[in-house]
């Protein structure tokens, strides 16, 4: 249980760095290039796997692994925009949700059961991120308070399928730890593009404080994949059980977290969809 307690912790403590970096004035995009650079050495330096970076582009799950990099930079920008525009607990309960994706890709993909609980669960999910999206509890969601965290929603959830579609295909055990860096690489690589743009357009201004959040940054993110998996690996603990527990434990810390250090006001929709968001994630993970 210590690495799953863990990695509800680190996991969480991402959403407050990115609250942060809008706090201090931290350039996003530019500090998640960073942080990609710092997990990518942490994912090398504790990688046992015997493969030399010649052989990384013959490796059956280096496809793979190049669209999850561009995916991790995307929706981790987006994590940080909705974060810091909407607020921790709903870019929490948006990230949190899209573990209805998976599951559903899983019962077309996999031929999993579905069942009445586990349809209500979805249908709760989707409620959440509307209504913890909300500004005011009179007026309707308008499109623009929904547009990042529905992204992050989609975003989130796409990684973790095509993750495990990848993983369960084509990446052996052994393989794990240097796939993982590799996709960190990628990330690190498309997120460079971005920077090159700026420089190409004459906007590029980078701060020092950069690179103090990107390593922030790139730590607990690597530590937070890390964690999870030994909790999945674990004996005697369940992978629904896990993702459960981590899931709802995160949307309820960074919502402790948000009330607490950043003083954010949580009006009655957005109560109702965290508790819906808590109520689905066990409906649909349980089920």
């Amino acid at each position: 249980m210590i690495y799953l307690a863990l990695s509800v912790l680190i996991s969480s403590l991402l959403f407050v760095v990115f609250k942060l970096f809008d706090v201090f004035k931290v350039s996003t995009i530019h500090a998640i290039v960073v942080n990609y650079a710092i997990a990518l050495s942490f994912g090398i330096i504790n990688s046992e796997a015997k493969i030399s970076v010649t052989d990384i582009p013959q490796q059956s799950w280096f496809f793979g692994a190049t669209c999850l990099g561009f995916l991790f930079i995307t929706v981790f920008n987006v994590m940080g925009i909705t974060a810091q525009r909407n607020g921790l607990s709903v870019a929490s309960v948006a990230g949190k949700m899209s573990v209805v994706i998976p599951v559903v890709i899983g019962i077309f993909l996999y031929n999993e059961s579905i069942g009445f609980v586990k349809v209500i669960g979805i249908m709760l999910a989707l409620i959440a991120v509307y209504l913890s999206s909300a500004k005011s509890d009179t007026s309707p969601v308008k499109f623009k308070n929904l547009l990042f965290p529905l992204l992050l929603f989609l975003g989130s959830g796409s990684i973790d399928t095509l993750l495990k579609y990848v993983e369960t295909t084509y990446v052996s055990a052994e393989s794990v730890p240097f796939f993982l860096a590799t996709i960190f690489g990628c990330a690190f690589i498309f997120g460079s593009f971005f920077v090159i743009i700026q420089l190409l357009d004459q906007k590029f201004k980078f701060h020092w404080k950069s690179i103090v959040g990107g390593i922030a940054l790139g730590i607990p993110n690597y530590y937070s994949m890390e964690f999870l998996l030994k909790a999945l690996q674990t004996k005697g603990l369940e992978s629904s059980t896990v993702f459960t527990i981590n899931n709802v434990s995160v949307v309820i810390l960074t919502t402790v977290c948000a009330l607490l250090f950043f003083k954010e006001k949580l009006i009655k929709k957005n109560w109702i969809g965290i508790g819906l968001a808590i109520i689905s994630i066990l409906l649909v993970v349980s089920a």
